[in-house]
């Protein structure tokens, strides 16, 4: 397949101490929608910082489109576009006057008009800024990031703090840019988000790439595509050693006030917990099933939740 990023070794020190990228290794395909997963310091703005060319690596290899940045800046930024994680943008300037600034900036690019007709924003084309709302700033910024008729669309955190409509509308908005044959890479701390928009994903920790793949094969390598959550009552008193050997289970782990385990068949395991429940003299508080996610993927391998600070 075409690559539409690669970085190669990728490292990234700040004063020579802080190390905030770690060799990190990625391939991004021409037409995929990649997410990049992770905790509050785990690399990933750096990484999309260097792969926009806001910030120098302090070494490794980063090609975009097969271009290299320090070398083909111009070109680069031609085909790119980029939504940060927070977009301060003239406050009195209008919708279109905003747009038609922004499209200036490129040799070739779409209509304001058109762009607004995209991300549901031509009945505002007339309003400041100021006077949107947060999603409709968001869309804006996203609209600005589209005019010039990128083939990859980076997004940082996109729909951080907007509301389910509000973060639909934006999702339909990379749904269609992909359809069109364009290149996105975004990062997410909502894992609905990135199993509903990503082709495969990352998982970084510590300025590493610790897990690739598909939703999907992520999910499956956990060795059991549903969690069942209990509490008992009077708090944690059965052994994860014995829970984790119960008919079904693949793991199991404590998490402060419940169990979770990762199981093959609920109709299995489920009895097999009351059962030893039972037997031990205790009771349930509380019991939950629900499909494995790619949440469930990051606590296995880091111990820690993506929301985590």
């Amino acid at each position: 397949m075409t690559l539409a990023v690669r970085c190669s070794q990728l490292c990234k020190r700040y004063d020579n101490k802080l190390e905030a990228v770690k060799g990190l290794e990625l391939e991004v395909h021409a037409g995929e929608c990649f997410g990049l997963l992770g905790p509050n310091g785990a690399g990933k703005t750096t990484t999309i910082e260097i792969l926009e060319g806001l910030l120098e690596p302090t070494s490794g290899v980063v090609e975009i489109l097969g271009r290299r940045w320090g070398t083909d800046d111009r070109e680069l930024r031609e085909l790119l576009g980029i939504c940060l994680q927070e977009t301060k943008l003239p406050e009195k300037l209008t919708v279109l006057e905003i747009l038609q600034l922004f499209r200036s900036f490129y040799a070739t690019g779409q209509e304001p008009a058109a762009i607004m007709q995209k991300v549901a924003l031509s009945e505002k084309a007339q309003t400041w800024v100021t006077k949107l709302s947060g999603g409709q700033k968001q869309r804006l910024a996203v609209a600005c990031a589209l005019v010039g008729n990128p083939r990859i669309l980076f997004l940082d955190e996109p729909t951080t703090g907007l509301d389910p409509q509000s973060r639909r509308q934006l999702w339909d908005i990379v749904r269609e840019f992909k359809q069109n044959g364009g290149t996105v890479m975004l990062t997410t701390h909502y894992m609905d988000e990135a199993e509903r928009l990503c082709d495969r994903v990352a998982i970084v920790d510590q300025g590493r790439v610790i897990a690739l793949g598909t939703p999907a094969e992520l999910i499956a390598g956990l060795g059991g595509e549903h969690v069942v959550e209990f509490t008992l009552d009077g708090g944690n008193g059965l052994p994860i050693a014995e829970v984790s050997g119960l008919r079904s289970v693949r793991s199991a782990r404590w998490e402060g006030e419940c169990y979770s385990l990762n199981v093959g068949e609920p109709h299995i395991a489920i009895p097999a917990l009351i059962h030893t429940v039972r037997d031990r003299g205790l009771s349930l508080a509380g019991l939950t099933t629900r499909h494995a996610s790619l949440e469930d993927v990051f606590v296995t391998l880091t111990g820690r939740h993506l929301r985590d600070q």
